[in-house]
């Protein structure tokens, strides 16, 4: 059975998915998409109708929305489960990606990172008052994630989970501002869990390309 995903090499949430396919060790094939162009293909628009990414299609089954996508990954493919089954690491884990979609998406990814990082590195202008918005933001976004992580190896206890696959792209893109690795240094938990996710080869093997700085 084919599995598709249609995302955008940039985009923090198409690595979200394709971190999960690769930890459950699922072959797919990609399918570029870039939301922001003018001429998104209407056969995406088919799939997708806000024209955002990623798409997940599975033996015809199409599903968007990334929390969506990833629970459906993890259920629906062989491999180690990605979801805890203690009901309060599983309570934890959903809890944690809800932070991560209401509270550390916008400050860190889209404020600090795409005008600190991307929009330099794509030749395009920054807003240096977007950037100080998401630092001002980050302190107690780190803060909170800092007193729910655990002392286990990950996020929600000695297994990996979908908050882990969730938050590692996120971290991992707002640590390329040189504020945003100097904020996570400060917090011993996270900086200890990123440096177990960025080694995990999944992680390393997804990673966009991002352009040369």
């Amino acid at each position: 059975m084919t599995v598709e995903l249609h995302g955008y090499q940039f985009s923090v949430y198409s690595w979200i998915a394709r971190l999960a396919l690769e930890e459950k060790g699922e072959d797919h094939q990609w399918i570029e998409v870039n939301p922001f162009a003018p001429d998104v293909p209407e056969s995406y628009l088919a799939l997708h109708p806000f024209k955002r990414v990623p798409t997940l299609v599975h033996d015809k089954f199409q599903v968007y929305e990334t929390c969506a996508i990833t629970r459906y990954i993890d259920e629906a493919f062989p491999g180690p489960p990605l979801q805890p089954t203690d009901p309060r690491h599983r309570a934890r884990c959903s809890q944690f990606l809800s932070i991560i979609d209401s509270y550390v998406y916008w400050p860190l990814v889209r404020q600090v990172f795409s005008h600190r990082v991307f929009r330099p590195r794509s030749g395009r202008p920054s807003d240096p008052t977007e950037i100080q918005k998401g630092l001002d933001a980050a302190p107690q976004v780190l803060a909170a994630l800092e007193r729910l992580a655990g002392d286990a190896e990950y996020l929600c206890g000695a297994g990996l989970s979908l908050a882990d696959i969730h938050l590692a792209p996120m971290i991992g893109y707002f640590s390329m501002a040189e504020e945003g690795e100097k904020l996570l240094e400060s917090h011993a938990k996270l900086s200890r869990w990123r440096s177990t996710m960025s080694a995990r080869p999944a992680y390393r093997t997804t990673m966009p390309r991002l352009p040369a700085a």
